[in-house]
């Protein structure tokens, strides 16, 4: 089952008896899988399990959902607001990503590469296992400061702030612990988190968007709640061109990902506003084949598509050479705060002070 037909069978989408009985299942399913999880978090929380401090500033941006919510925009956003702080001398403390990356070969892909591209002297540690990451860039590269990417649920590495993101448009993964639903840890654990971004709240009604804020208040009524949208700044296409956003509305748009939230991207393309006119959706972390090429450039051929678009991570995987009738490009986003960003700021110039020297 490919992760579109996936998400239609946990949504309820899918009608009839079979998906009854396989949601069923998953249900099922999903109950060990949630009694493993309030264990491991047991034995963390009553540090029966160990967590291991490194002599670095710890800043973790993670979900309690799979897919796409907006942390590696907001991995980049933090990046470059620390690095621009004049008030540390960040020329003599390094920066390090820590990152598990996915399918990775000699070469970057996924948000490995987006980040290597958008944080350029920034140390990309790609391991799973974050504490030997967290040690290599301390002890190679001399790093002060650890970004750890999709770190939330990583807690043998201790941080010293946690950032969670949840994307508006699908913020508790249907009510479900996974596989039944999309939430990786029950909704409790945001109590340990010390601030959540709210992304994409421009994709949902302000009604649904105050009582989802209320929701998390009621979690955890002293973490720091922010909301940010993905503003589009532009297309770069394939053979280097730049595309302003106020040109795409006249044209055909069709779109294609491999991500966690597919719509969310199709409805950032409509909001710009284009006439978004197809679209082809693969699974999450897809590696694309020159048949894959061919068949977009077909479909978007068949719709009377004047431009193709996709992501910066899916465009990063697209075979250099491949023949294009259709210009191809990403779109390219920037998360943008539209409130609470002064108190984001404010939790990370907190845990910088402690061990960075000011000038």
């Amino acid at each position: 089952m490919n992760q579109d037909n996936y998400r239609k069978l946990i949504s309820g989408k899918t009608a009839g008896p079979a998906a009854v009985v396989l949601r069923l299942g998953l249900r099922f399913i999903s109950l060990f899988y949630a009694a493993v999880i309030r264990l491991r978090n047991f034995l963390y929380d009553n540090e029966w399990l160990k967590v291991t401090r490194v002599n670095a500033v710890v800043i973790s941006i993670g979900n309690i959902t799979t897919g796409g919510t907006g942390k590696t925009p907001l991995v980049i956003r933090l990046y470059k607001q620390i690095v621009q702080n004049s008030k540390y001398k960040m020329q003599n403390c390094g920066i390090a990503i820590l990152t598990r990356g996915y399918k990775t070969t000699k070469n970057y892909v996924d948000e490995p590469q987006v980040l290597a591209k958008n944080c350029p002297d920034a140390k990309v540690i790609i391991n799973p296992d974050r504490v030997a990451a967290a040690r290599e860039a301390i002890n190679k590269f001399a790093a002060k400061v650890l970004i750890m990417d999709d770190g939330f649920q990583h807690r043998r590495l201790h941080r010293d702030l946690d950032i969670v993101t949840i994307d508006a448009a699908c913020p508790f993964g249907f009510n479900r612990i996974l596989p039944a639903g999309l939430l990786r840890e029950p909704l409790n654990v945001l109590k340990r988190a010390d601030a959540v971004v709210i992304t994409r709240c421009d994709q949902i009604p302000q009604n649904e968007l105050a009582n989802l804020k209320e929701k998390l208040r009621q979690i955890n009524p002293n973490m720091v709640i922010a909301k940010a949208i993905h503003s589009p700044v532009g297309v770069r296409t394939t053979d280097g061109k730049k595309i302003g956003i106020a040109e795409l509305t006249a044209k055909n748009i069709f779109a294609f990902c491999g991500i966690g939230n597919p719509d969310a991207f199709f409805n950032t393309i409509r909001k710009i506003p284009a006439n978004l006119i197809g679209s082809k959706i693969y699974d999450d972390h897809h590696h694309y084949c020159a048949d894959d090429i061919t068949d977009i450039q077909k479909q978007a051929q068949l719709s009377k598509a004047g431009l193709i678009l996709t992501t910066e991570k899916d465009a990063m995987k697209i075979i250099s050479d491949s023949k294009l009738s259709i210009p191809l490009g990403c779109l390219e986003i920037e998360l943008k705060f539209i409130d609470a960003e002064q108190e984001i700021s404010g939790l990370i110039d907190s845990v910088l002070s402690d061990k960075i020297p000011a000038k």
